[in-house]
């Protein structure tokens, strides 16, 4: 009975999610004003894709949509990379103050995002870099989430098999990049996701660090869209529908190496 109720709930949870994940994409199809009738309709009376085609003609979204992906996938790469050497020299290198700095990094990690926005800003700004991607791309390349995340997974492997690396004549560099990356895929699927799903949805800091509208993130082109738009929900359920597919495309990609992340913690042997 227990089992059955846990199942019970769960399947309830499931479908609560799922519903207006369905509605939105079946309004997506709707013609427009069938969204907002009443009573209100499930599924579209006829299917038509005119909002789609709209957001990529006269709306010029598909320019904010590579704009996004571009921003993701450099910030994801540039993530995994920085993040994996900086959690590996934390994990397993020995050097002067390791511990009290990688103890000043997790300290940080109290301090909102927000509060670091303008200094960050005024830093950039300084350097010249507002309004152009690589300022976008900073916040992500190296996060302390990540460099925590990756260390303490690193701090499994075990120490026996990097010596015999270094015995056989290995170099830090070549450790780093034929043993211990390999090992480490299921925690560098999760920072993937993770990353990505932060640059992806981010709107605050594009819309700060970025004027120039034909630069626009996603985030930042459908706010002003539904602005524009506002009474045409339909078109609107089309942009967020357009959000979303990226997101859960790289999901079901990594899913498994991601599952294995989340639960190397849980597990041992």
């Amino acid at each position: 009975m227990r089992r059955l109720l846990i199942h019970v709930a769960l399947i309830i949870g499931a479908i609560a999610t799922i519903i207006p994940l369905a509605w939105m994409i079946s309004a997506s199809m709707m013609p427009q004003g069938e969204a907002t009738s009443f009573p209100p309709r499930l599924v579209p009376s006829h299917i038509t894709f005119e909002h789609y085609r709209s957001l990529f003609t006269s709306l010029n979204l598909g320019r904010a949509f590579l704009n996004s992906l571009f921003v993701a996938v450099v910030a994801t790469l540039f993530s995994l990379l920085i993040n994996s050497m900086s959690g590996y020299a934390f994990a397993k290198l020995h050097f002067r103050g390791r511990d009290r700095i990688f103890t000043m990094l997790v300290a940080a990690l109290g301090i909102p995002a927000q509060v670091a926005m303008l200094p960050l800003f005024l830093l950039l700004k300084s350097m010249g870099l507002v309004n152009t991607y690589v300022g976008v791309l900073v916040p992500y390349i190296a996060t302390i989430y990540g460099v925590f995340l990756v260390r303490q997974y690193m701090l499994s492997i075990p120490d026996d098999l990097l010596a015999a690396a270094r015995i056989d004549g290995a170099s830090e560099w070549r450790i780093y990049w034929s043993i211990v990356l390999p090992v480490a895929r299921p925690v560098l699927a999760t920072l993937a996701i993770f990353t990505f799903m932060s640059a992806w949805n981010d709107f605050m800091w594009p819309l700060i660090i970025l004027s120039d509208a034909d630069k626009y993130t996603m985030p930042v082109a459908v706010a002003n869209l539904s602005g524009e738009h506002f009474p045409d929900l339909e078109l609107m359920m089309a942009s967020a529908v357009l959000t979303i597919i990226p997101v859960l495309a790289l999901f079901f990609v990594l899913q498994k190496q991601y599952i294995a992340g989340m639960m190397a913690g849980s597990v041992k042997g």
